[in-house]
């Protein structure tokens, strides 16, 4: 075990989307450092069928078997429960999950501009979360409702607030549902309403589940904020800590004492899983010394 580390067995990389996390990956991520990963969940159409997506999962589970990592499953973003269908696939994730040995299954809530014309929408999708979340419990697979962004300038989903995801969490009043605070959105958030992020991510550590972490440019106001080799529009980066704007020290002291898994979210091209973990480390920590051995 590792002792006196802060981020000590929480550290974890995504696995992007279209990419097989077969042994070789795998092994690749533990060597560097890392205790979890996080899995992109297959399509619903698999997630759907359940000779598919037992499958599916089986393979995951004999790969995650050559190592001791700890999993995620992302399941797919662009999926709302509230009809027969995205519920059915999302029911599909957990048990894909419990199949797997996954964890966590990260969902996207709440992915709707606020209004009347939303009201209708949100319902459906609060009591289909509800349901989904007592089979979540029966699973023993926790469902982290994940706080979003503007991928690009333009209007806001309501988890794009923290604390709205934090009210349907405390709604749905299961153990199996969580908060997946994710630092990265609610840095662009922070600065399209011109607030601090701490003020974003602070509310909300008491429901949280599991951190996503990556940086990005804020809400690219500045023209400093205009980099070569980076969209000039795209708010939503993805970078690896210390490659954009977050006060990661400030964060690092807000997350160092939380128990919740730590899974950067980070888009190719990266650096090597090693060299992220070390970038990492320091940029959370404030110091480059290398995590004590696991023994």
């Amino acid at each position: 075990m590792r002792t006196g580390d802060p981020l000590g067995h929480r550290l974890g990389l995504n696995v992007p989307y279209e990419w097989w996390p077969g042994p070789e990956l795998l092994a690749d991520l533990e060597e560097a450092g890392f205790d979890w990963v996080q899995l992109p969940a297959p399509p619903s159409s698999v997630l759907s069928d359940t000779r598919t997506c037992i499958r599916h999962a089986r393979a995951v589970a004999a790969a995650l078997g050559t190592t001791r990592l700890r999993a995620v499953l992302h399941a797919p973003g662009d999926l709302s429960v509230g009809t027969a269908a995205a519920d059915r696939a999302i029911a599909g994730a957990l048990s894909y999950a419990a199949e797997c040995g996954a964890e966590q299954v990260v969902y996207h809530a709440q992915m709707v501009v606020d209004g009347r014309a939303a009201q209708d929408r949100l319902l459906a999708e609060t009591r289909s979360l509800a349901v989904l979340a007592r089979t979540a419990e029966r699973v023993a697979v926790t469902l982290a409702l994940e706080n979003l962004a503007p991928v690009y300038p333009g209007p806001e989903t309501i988890s794009a607030n923290p604390l709205a995801v934090r009210a349907l969490v405390r709604r749905l009043d299961s153990p199996a549902v969580g908060i997946c605070l994710d630092i990265g959105h609610a840095n662009v958030v922070a600065g399209l309403r011109r607030t601090s992020l701490h003020r974003m991510i602070a509310p909300v550590l008491d429901l949280t589940s599991l951190f996503h972490v990556h940086d990005n440019l804020g809400a690219r106001w500045r023209a400093v904020d205009q980099r070569p080799g980076i969209d000039p529009l795209r708010l939503d980066l993805h970078l690896a800590p210390g490659k954009g704007s977050i006060n990661w020290a400030q964060v690092g002291a807000l997350l160092q004492d939380h128990p919740a898994p730590m899974l950067l979210e980070v888009h190719p091209p990266r650096a090597a899983p090693a060299d992220l973990v070390a970038l990492t480390r320091t940029e959370l920590l404030g110091t480059s010394e290398s995590a004590p051995v696991k023994v």
